[in-house]
């Protein structure tokens, strides 16, 4: 059969799809995960695994009830490429083909910085260094399908310079490109941003308001710091990720939207579904394509490529067309661990630019800024013994954390204790979010 211009072979049981399989060898397979009474899914578990034992190389997409996700997750840890479920958008379902197709015909090549310049527009990402040139040449190739990324690194490493750099190498260049820090909304606001909200649905709802996701229809949405969402707040982005559908605020009639899902994260999304504080279904669905950019320390190469960029940019903001860098500041910045990565590096050149009067930047320009900028201090100091209860020391160290940071998980994380015991410690101290 021809369907959607695919040559298409189907099968009623597992023993007749082996049989297609070995005769036709397909490019790909879509697969559910039941063929008869029984609703385990454990059938479709069991094909699967043989079908990988087989071919590996083919890509499956498994079909199963929103009911069954779990069952989808186990075949994903099986080596299916994507799942979808009942009932699903025939538009998304086909996009989830073209993607599973694209990247599965797609071979890693290594190419240099000049080779991937001449295929894809990357004009505003700096870096040759060979594990950023790979980093980059994963994300031209990935750029072209509208699989859903989740780029991890370090706070600094760039992940929305590269979000970017996806939207812009895609179809859907053209179209929006809406980026959400899900680490600053709150669970009550959640649905009102991501989904929107109509006039009256709550009490502050004065008029109607377009979610996120509605405002990056036919193009990409970009979830930073997805690993900061609170885990209800999981559930209802997972249903939208699922068949690309949602309910505004206040309404009951669902809408549909074309969107791409690119995700970021500094955290450990792994080790947070192992503790529970991130769902494996969601994770699986983020992770189509994983995308680790190395810490700037792993490409010190590049250091002076980036200094000598941030300078020019300075040249242009503060008018001082002869801002340099000289080799012995250059040198001692390579040096550094900079755990604040790019955006560390950056800051500091510009402090270095704006305190010094001279042009030509030495090492003692960079030196002094260093030492009296917001660096992390190694020798804590504490107020001296009986100047404060342990109690008032804790209270002064909660207020200062949600001074500094206005999503609670964050602050519970910075000071090392669950949200719940920062929640119960706040209500001990009076203290309002």
């Amino acid at each position: 059969m021809n369907q959607n211009d695919y040559e298409t072979a189907t099968a009623s049981d597992p023993d007749e799809a082996l049989d297609v399989i070995n005769e036709v060898k397909p490019d790909l397979i879509i697969l559910d995960m039941n063929f008869t009474m029984e609703t385990t899914g454990e059938e479709g578990l069991a094909l699967l695994k043989e079908i990988k034992s087989l071919l590996p190389a083919i890509p499956v997409i498994l079909i199963t009830a929103w009911g069954s996700i779990s069952l989808a997750v186990d075949g994903m840890k099986a080596g299916a490429v994507d799942f979808i479920t009942k009932p699903w958008s025939n538009e998304f379902f086909l996009q989830s083909v073209r993607t599973a197709l694209c990247l599965s015909k797609e071979t890693e090549q290594k190419l240099t910085r000049n080779q991937i310049d001449s295929k894809y527009n990357f004009e505003s990402i700096i870096g040759k260094d060979p594990v950023f040139v790979a980093a980059l040449e994963t994300v031209g190739r990935v750029s072209k399908t509208d699989a859903s990324v989740l780029i991890l690194g370090e706070s600094g490493t760039g992940k929305e310079l590269i979000a970017e750099a996806i939207h812009k190498n895609s179809s859907r260049k053209n179209q929006p490109f809406v980026k959400v820090n899900l680490g600053g909304i709150s669970s009550s606001l959640f649905e009102s941003e991501m989904f929107g909200h109509i006039k009256g649905s709550f009490t502050d709802a004065r008029y109607d308001r377009i979610g996120r996701f509605e405002m990056a229809n036919n193009g990409t949405i970009f979830l930073d710091e997805i690993g900061e969402l609170d885990i209800n707040m999981q559930v209802k982005l997972l249903r939208v990720l699922q068949d690309r559908t949602f309910e505004v605020l206040g309404s009951s009639k669902p809408r549909t939207v074309n969107v791409r899902v690119i995700c970021a994260t500094n955290r450990d999304l792994e080790e947070m579904v192992n503790t529970n504080e991130f769902r494996e279904d969601l994770y699986y669905r983020i992770n189509l394509i994983s995308l680790k950019l190395p810490a700037l320390r792993e490409r010190a190469g590049d250091i002076p490529l980036l200094a000598n960029y941030f300078i020019k940019t300075l040249q242009n903001k503060y008018k001082r067309p002869g801002l340099q860098i000289n080799k012995q500041a250059m040198n001692w910045l390579k040096g550094l661990s900079w755990s604040g990565n790019i955006r560390e590096l950056k800051n500091l050149v510009e402090r270095a630019v704006v305190i010094s009067n001279k042009d030509f930047l030495e090492l003692d320009n960079f030196t002094k800024e260093f030492i009296t900028g917001p660096q992390k201090i190694t020798s804590k100091k504490l107020p001296d013994v009986g100047t404060m209860t342990l109690e008032e020391m804790e209270k002064a160290m909660i207020l200062k954390a949600l001074k500094e940071n206005k999503n609670l998980s964050r602050v519970a994380r910075i000071l090392g204790i669950s949200r719940a015991a920062l929640y119960r410690r706040m209500e001990k101290f009076g203290i309002s979010a």
